[in-house]
């Protein structure tokens, strides 16, 4: 099959204040490529194509190429990771698209996630809004047995639908606010409902938004397209729980010199 790609060249980093300087679309064509690859071997051709000519390869974030690292953070055709529901860049197949067919791929578009080149992107900001409490801090000792600490079959459903979050940033490129929070409700969910995660519920809940806040991500105005295009289909319902969890841990936050107001439950 035949293809014509529009891609987004840019030489130099941009900032959060300019995130598309420097760049502009540049048309290839493609021949002979084959309906079974992947969407990023494509891209591999093109890079081989480009490198024969000698001109410099175009940039994309890939590693594991199993849909499970996140690292392949494209927008093609309008869409975070491609037309297929479910699906990462690295396992979407040129099949997908008609023989012909013109496709358009950029990289995320956000003032949190700055280019760094071509289709590469800074996602460094989630990792910094991981640091700030996505994680259990207490000291747990050896491992123990599976079956140590009861965790009730739905409880221990939900937690695993939270932790397939692969952190790739689909949410934030579809959501026109940029907002992060299918992300960090992904982060808060997972812990919510383990007994490990309670110990530091509260603060979780503050130090997650609060770091989200400093990124420069948005807010949420419910239109849902962080589901639509998320290659793990990680559900709303984390943004709700977020936001739950948030109002909970301000209302029995304890203020300086005052009683500590509310309960745990």
């Amino acid at each position: 099959m035949k293809v014509v790609l529009h891609v987004w060249r840019q030489q130099r980093r941009s900032t959060k204040q300019d995130f598309v300087q420097d760049g502009r679309m540049v048309r290839y064509e493609l021949d002979h490529v084959s309906p079974d690859m992947s969407f990023l071997e494509m891209l591999d051709v093109l890079n081989e194509q480009l490198i024969r000519k000698g001109e410099d390869p175009v940039a994309f974030d890939h590693d594991c190429r199993e849909g499970i690292c996140g690292s392949c953070g494209v927008v093609i055709d309008g869409v975070p990771h491609g037309p297929e529901r479910g699906t990462t860049a690295c396992q979407l197949h040129m099949r997908s698209f008609r023989d012909g067919a013109e496709i358009w791929v950029e990289p995320w578009r956000a003032a949190a996630f700055p280019v760094v080149r071509d289709l590469v992107v800074d996602r460094s900001a989630f990792d910094r809004v991981v640091q700030a409490g996505a994680f259990v801090s207490v000291n747990t000792g050896a491992p123990q047995d599976a079956n140590a600490i009861p965790v009730p079959k739905a409880a221990a459903d939900r937690a695993f639908d939270a932790a397939t979050c692969i952190g790739c940033g689909a949410c934030v490129a579809a959501c026109k606010n940029a907002s992060a929070m299918l992300f960090v409700g992904a982060k808060v969910s997972h812990f919510l409902h383990l007994p490990q995660g309670r110990v530091e519920r509260e603060r979780r809940a503050r130090n997650l938004v609060a770091a989200m806040d400093a990124e420069g991500f948005g807010n949420c105005t419910n239109q849902n397209e962080c589901e639509a295009v998320c290659p793990k289909e990680i559900p709303v319902r984390v943004i709700a729980e977020l936001n739950r969890e948030f109002v909970r841990a301000r209302l029995i936050e304890e203020p300086v010199g005052k009683k500590r107001v509310g309960g745990d439950g």
